[in-house]
């Protein structure tokens, strides 16, 4: 697979550099650095405008409000693990903006991580960086990369090499950098080989709605530390929860929320990993709308007290745009799906699935997942 690609944020991002910081997050190795880098003269981490917060000989300089002279363009990478960040590079801002565009970026919730007082607002807009999808990789109608993505997931250096023996290395291997050095740095955890075992446990969690009770039950911890740890997964772009979307109509489940891994490819294979990989997808082009248009975009599930249930629902400012029902054969259509209908306003209702076949049925579009895709402009 050809190895170099423009990520599907970088005209938004250049067109907001001009008058703003930009800040990039995403989980660990997402590529949110080659990204940056991209915007630079010479693509290059010995660049003197990247700056790394985790090497140590970027960081005197940047305490002492010190920035490389002369460069368009500063990457400030990883800096929210410093405590004061925030007014850090509001005082690089305010006093370069004239002549320095900055990126920041991290692998954690920047807006969650924001100690130091004052406040950067007015003066950054925010992207969340997603993993490779259909269309980025230019196979939007194809099923070959559709098995590709769901095999080694959507980041960048196991989807690109396309190796099995890669991919399970690659996947212990940022599980661990991610608990025990972007954890250790940023949350008072003391029980980093349980967090391990979390880490193991939530992929047989996958499109289920989670019990926090049975989690702490298996892990052998207070109720409060196993949903204190999701958080911290969450923060982290480990692992993301959807809610139910409680229609007025409907006797909907109003509690329960589903988890999803952002590393879809660690899902269990079959039904499990498509329904992962749909729900990144839908996660993804909410994401998009809301960070360049600015919009207000949720992604839910209908469930009702009678079980019946569709996978996903994305909502508009507040209201239903479309929904997804995902099945990993060319089945028939969920009878949910014509039963929400009939009680909810929802545009455009789909069932996508990994076969060939496409038709309509009463209102209901059945359709191959990259024809997904490629008719709603995913990103």
């Amino acid at each position: 697979m050809a190895k170099k690609y423009d990520r599907y944020l970088k005209k938004s991002v250049a067109a907001d550099l001009k008058t703003r910081m930009v800040f990039v997050e995403g989980p660990r190795q997402v590529g949110k650095t080659t990204f940056a880098l991209s915007f630079l003269s010479a693509p290059s981490e010995k660049h003197p405008a990247y700056l790394n917060w985790d090497d140590v000989h970027a960081r005197p300089p940047l305490m002492r409000g010190e920035l490389p002279p002369n460069q368009p363009v500063i990457i400030l990478d990883e800096i929210h693990k410093y405590a004061r960040w925030r007014n850090l590079i509001k005082g690089f801002y305010d006093t370069k903006k004239s002549e320095t565009a900055f990126i920041i970026t991290g692998s954690a919730r920047l807006d969650h991580y924001s100690k130091g007082g004052d406040s950067l607002h007015g003066r950054y807009h925010g992207y969340r960086l997603h993993p490779f999808s259909l269309a980025e990789m230019g196979g939007a109608t194809s099923t070959n990369g559709l098995d590709h993505l769901l095999k080694f997931g959507g980041f960048p250096e196991p989807c690109l090499r396309g190796e099995e023996r890669f991919w399970r290395r690659w996947q212990r291997e940022r599980t661990h950098r991610v608990i025990y050095d972007d954890i250790k740095d940023l949350e008072r955890v003391k029980e980093l080989s349980l967090l391990e075992l979390l880490a193991e446990e939530l992929p047989r969690r996958v499109g289920s709605p989670l019990s926090v009770k049975n989690l702490k039950e298996a892990l052998d911890v207070a109720h409060e530390t196993a949903d204190r740890w999701i958080r911290i997964f969450e923060r982290l772009y480990i692992c993301f929860r959807i809610p139910p979307h409680g229609a007025p109509r409907v006797r909907a489940v109003k509690k329960e929320q589903k988890l999803y891994l952002w590393d879809w490819s660690a899902a269990p294979e079959g039904g499990a990993r498509f329904e992962n990989l749909v729900a990144c997808q839908l996660l993804k082009y909410c994401h998009f709308i809301e960070d360049t248009e600015g919009f207000r975009m949720e992604l839910r599930f209908l469930r009702d007290t009678d079980r019946r249930e569709i996978d996903f629902l994305v909502l508009k400012e507040g209201r239903p745009l479309l929904a997804v029902e995902c099945k990993s054969g060319e089945k028939a259509p969920n009878p949910a799906l014509f039963y929400f209908k009939e009680r909810i306003n929802i545009p455009r209702l789909y069932q996508v699935h990994t076969g060939t076949r496409d038709y309509e049925k009463a209102g209901v579009r059945v359709l191959p997942f990259p024809a997904f895709c490629k008719e709603e402009s995913m990103p």
